[in-house]
């Protein structure tokens, strides 16, 4: 039997100097969920290999023979996703699977091009799939959607699986090993699944699930020994820091504190950033522990600067507290970096300068700035199905999508532009670079040129969107939220 793993890229990958210094252009990190999956497929499978278009082409000519064809895809990703999925369909005879995060939630759009759709974590599923086609066994078990009678059927969820001490095998991935000499390619480990909390806008709560499931600190450890073993043996990187990419890493407290304890007692001596919610900000201990083990930055999921915002997104947090966790943060001498969303309900015209205000007043190191994320099945997106501009799924990536209730969609594309030239402007770049660590002036420098091409796809894109609001409703001439 033969299996071939696909992740798509929303830009497939190609040869460019771009690719030193922006990160999101042409160049990306592979699935660590779909690497994962096809490690765990190996130990049945021998001939089992995974392409990501983050990273290369794709060898067409070693997939079309393939048995079964698994395809994960987000969002954003999808139209390519629906594309190669009928390319297979017309050039291949193996079983078409589509799985991950989009498909999983929105199966009965995706089960249209494809003979499965693999539904949740396929950890377990795949395996029973896999069996049930060698064997011809009916394919009736939980964990799948496929055409039945002329419609989508599901057989619904399957139990999230409780043992996910999984190492991917990185070497599954094809050139993988050889593009990770790129500074945009970044170690990536990820240790636990599921989030307590529930905002509005996550995907991943409503596929991973509210509760917290956790690899063995041992396990995260020998990870974290491989994939660092990984990108740095034949490689010289200007950055050698590791991703944790937990969506809540410090969800289970006491775990956490292991595993960062496993990381200081295993002699790992290298640079860690990790996501996390602001809470984290007022834990002295675990804090200490983080800057010990080696890490240097927390990548915190801020999302909004107005408290009004967070009530209505069911986000649990305040702008003074993040303030003052910001600052704790610091003072344990770690970095921030923000991750934020514009297009609430709440925001009006100067959302941006605000934003960029709140970024610069507070040392906030770097930003990932995204317009609200409608992904299909989370409460955010059924709330808004009626203010969606269009469904162009590759859209879907940070760009304004949606009618604003307080401006246009082209006033809102501006805001992101605006909030992204001030903090990513030439005299601050200046000031990094003269006045930043090493660390800081090597990601700013980066970010700064990884800005100015998320920048240029926003201005293109700006004679496409409305410049009038929401039929019905009137303009707003109350100010932003501060």
């Amino acid at each position: 039997m033969k299996i071939r793993f696909i992740e798509p890229g929303n830009r497939p990958y190609r040869p460019t100097p771009l690719n030193a210094f922006v990160y999101d252009r042409y160049i990306r990190t592979p699935s660590v969920g779909l690497n994962t999956l096809a490690t765990i497929v190996k130990g049945v499978v021998d001939d089992t290999y995974m392409y990501s278009e983050s990273i290369s082409k794709i060898l067409w000519d070693d997939v079309v023979d393939a048995d079964i064809v698994f395809i994960s895809i987000f969002t954003f990703a999808a139209p390519r996703g629906y594309k190669i999925a009928q390319y297979l369909k017309q050039r291949s005879k193996a079983v078409v699977v589509m799985g991950g995060l989009h498909a999983s939630m929105n199966y009965k759009e995706a089960v249209h091009y494809c003979d499965y759709v693999l539904l949740g974590e396929g950890d377990e599923s795949i395996l029973t799939f896999i069996d049930a086609f060698k064997y011809h066994k009916p394919m009736d078990f939980p964990g799948l959607a496929y055409m039945k009678d002329g419609r989508p059927f599901s057989t619904g969820y399957p139990a999230p699986p409780e043992n996910i001490d999984v190492i991917a095998d990185r070497n599954l991935v094809y050139r993988y090993k050889k593009m990770a000499g790129h500074n945009t390619i970044w170690p990536q480990v990820h240790a636990s699944r599921g989030c307590p909390y529930n905002c509005d806008y996550c995907a991943l709560v409503r596929h991973f699930g509210r509760r917290v499931r956790t690899r063995t600190p041992d396990n995260v450890v020998e990870d974290i020994r491989r994939s660092i073993e990984f990108f740095e043996q034949g490689h010289f990187r200007l950055l050698k820091d590791l991703w944790i990419t937990d969506d809540n890493f410090f969800a289970d407290r006491q775990w956490a504190m292991k595993v960062l304890q496993k990381i200081i007692d295993s002699g790992i001596h290298y640079r860690f950033n990790v996501q996390a919610r602001y809470e984290v900000g007022f834990d002295d201990e675990m804090l200490d522990l983080l800057k010990a083990a080696g890490f240097f930055e927390l990548d915190m999921g801020i999302e909004f600067i107005d408290d009004v915002s967070f009530q209505t997104y069911h986000k649990k947090s305040t702008r003074d507290e993040i303030i003052r966790s910001i600052k704790n943060i610091r003072r344990h001498g770690l970095s921030v970096r923000g991750l934020f969303i514009l297009g609430s309900d709440e925001h009006r015209p100067g959302v941006g300068n605000a934003l960029a205000d709140f970024v610069i007043e507070n040392k906030i190191q770097g930003v990932l700035i995204q317009s609200m994320y409608f992904v299909p099945g989370t409460p955010v997106y059924e709330s808004h199905k009626d203010r969606l501009i269009h469904k162009n799924w590759a859209k879907y990536n940070g760009q304004v999508v949606h009618y604003p209730k307080h401006m246009t969609p082209r006033q809102l594309q501006l805001e992101h532009i605006r909030a992204s030239k001030r903090i990513y402007s030439i005299p601050r770049l200046i000031k990094a670079l003269l006045m930043e660590d090493y660390i800081h002036k090597i990601l700013f420098l980066g970010e700064f040129f990884w800005h100015m091409s998320v920048r240029s796809d926003l201005k293109r894109e700006l004679k496409r969107l409305p410049g009038h609001l929401n039929p019905g409703k009137k303009k707003s001439s109350k100010p932003v939220h501060n």
